[in-house]
């Protein structure tokens, strides 16, 4: 198992700082900066689980909190704020890449935030970006207006679904994804949101995080 580092993230004057949590596994191939979803910080144990899972897979992560969780507000941050965030956790993972593949993503909120600004900054050296479960619309507001945005982002996509994901239809993402020329789908058979399992799938929630992680590590070696 990969060790966590605790790291102070600077991010303004305004926000201040973040709490981040950087682990690097010995001969690392890639570094993925990591944001957590709207509802639980960087330390919830799908995020540890996950780190843990793509240090198998020699992928080191930078997790991080957004600035609404370092300080134990209840509403997720507005993107500008949110991307500020993402944009100094980007920064600082610089000091620890030294020649590795650097990708940046994120669970469901933290995905969307990550794709927003990659949307109308360019992100470079970042080589890619990965979606754990990208929020598409809302349970039971079923469209595609938050995909806008994707076709402006240069750099290659992975969209990791679950088909009982309640926030993103699995025919939605999958129309979706056929009109990014950059992006590459993996469908978690039976996984929700979170990528929960049904008990009759016969696969846990745990081996469904190291399915992320390997299609992680696939997507990470393709760049």
């Amino acid at each position: 198992m990969s060790e966590n580092q605790k790291i102070n993230i600077p991010v303004s004057e305004e926000i201040g700082a973040v709490s981040g949590l950087l682990s690097l596994p010995t001969q690392a191939k890639a570094l993925l900066v990591l944001s957590h979803g709207a509802g639980a910080g960087m330390e919830h144990p799908f995020m540890e689980q996950l780190a843990q899972a793509l240090g198998v897979e020699k992928i080191g992560t930078l997790r991080f909190n957004f600035a609404y969780m370092e300080n134990h507000k209840g509403a997720p941050d507005r993107p500008p704020k949110a991307q500020a965030v993402i944009r100094a956790a980007l920064k600082k993972a610089l000091e620890y890449a030294n020649g590795l593949t650097l990708l940046v993503g994120g669970k469901s909120f933290g995905g969307r935030m990550t794709s927003q600004l990659a949307a109308v900054e360019d992100l470079s050296p970042v080589k890619g970006i990965v979606y754990y479960g990208f929020p598409l619309h809302a349970p039971g507001k079923i469209g595609i207006e938050r995909a806008a945005h994707l076709a402006d982002i240069g750099i290659p996509q992975l969209f990791l679904q679950g088909t009982r994901d309640t926030f993103a239809k699995t025919e939605l993402i999958k129309e979706v994804c056929e009109t990014l020329p950059k992006s590459k789908l993996v469908i978690i058979e039976g996984g929700d949101h979170s990528f929960k399992m049904l008990k009759r799938s016969g696969i846990t929630q745990e081996e469904a995080i190291q399915q992320l992680a390997k299609a992680t590590a696939v997507f990470a070696r393709s760049l």
